[in-house]
């Protein structure tokens, strides 16, 4: 009897494959700090060059001045006379002798009223010059040269015309700063791309539906950019016109303590001052950013 040889060229089959074992999500902890580091990071290289060039600057300032000089005084000056001032700016004895912080509050509502008529007064007239032709020619020429006065200049005829402080400020801050807004948005228009005119025609949009859709959106950077510039020229607005119409405001204090010979008190104020507009245009940027960044997803 005869069996059948193994054949030994038939390949023998596989093992099964094991299943890996699922491996574990890392822990939320391992994730957080590499992005903690990262924005750590991040703003100690956005805080930490301009704190060190002020404390430099501030240094030289010292080593400049030092403490016999009786006209600019140094910083250990300005901290030794107006301590008080720096520590308390929320004081509020009556009348205008309140602290710094109360002064800015005063200017700050001023300008608020006064931007945000000429914001929008601004970008419907830039709305209209940047998409007429004819408006352009007759209206850019008178813009370009009453951009140039400055805001002081203004302050006489706002006098003659409102006969009152509060609001001839703010026309003042009304006509300085609606000329940059004016002509960054009707350049927007103007820069609107021909292939967005052409689509609002085939999709026949009415003027108002043109406008919210396709304009706004495509001059959205140019307005900003006019608001940013506008925003900063109204600060200087207040703060030059507080100068001469008095009461409470921080251009008012930095007259009254000129009249006092407190400079320290003045050097103080103007930090003040500078901080303020640094926000004020922080503030529009941001807002630029989101408007910006919804305009593009609708």
């Amino acid at each position: 009897m005869t069996y059948p040889k193994p054949s030994f060229s038939q390949a023998t089959p596989a093992p099964a494959p094991v299943a890996a074992a699922p491996t574990a999500p890392p822990p939320a902890k391992s994730l957080f700090l590499p992005e903690l580091g990262r924005r750590a990071k991040a703003v100690a290289e956005t805080v930490i060059p301009p704190l060190l060039t002020l404390l430099v600057a501030l240094a030289i300032w010292q080593a400049v001045i030092g403490d016999s000089y009786t006209g600019l005084p140094s910083p250990k000056q300005v901290w030794t006379d107006s301590k008080d001032l720096i520590l308390h700016p929320f004081y509020d004895n009556g009348g205008v002798d309140k602290g710094l912080a109360w002064h800015v509050f005063t200017s700050l509502k001023r300008v608020g009223v006064g931007f945000s008529i000429s914001a929008v007064c601004g970008i419907l007239l830039g709305v209209f010059v940047g998409s007429n032709r004819w408006a352009h020619r007759g209206l850019d020429p008178i813009f370009q040269v009453l951009r140039t006065v400055p805001p002081l200049a203004w302050l006489p005829i706002s006098l003659a015309a409102f006969h009152q402080a509060q609001p001839s400020a703010l026309f003042v801050i009304f006509i300085t700063s609606i000329w940059p807004i004016i002509i960054n948005t009707a350049v927007g228009v103007r820069n609107i791309p021909s292939d967005y005119v052409n689509v609002a025609k085939v999709l026949r949009l009415s003027p108002v539906e043109y406008f919210f859709k396709i304009l706004l959106p495509a001059t959205t950077p140019y307005i900003f950019t006019g608001l940013r510039i506008g925003i900063g020229m109204s600060w200087l607005a207040i703060v030059a016109s507080e100068m001469l119409l008095g009461g409470v405001g921080i251009g008012f204090f930095i007259w009254d303590q000129y009249n006092a010979s407190r400079i320290a008190d003045i050097i103080v104020a103007l930090a003040w001052v500078g901080v303020t507009g640094f926000f004020l245009d922080r503030l529009v940027a941001l807002v630029g950013h989101f408007v910006s960044r919804g305009s593009a997803a609708s």
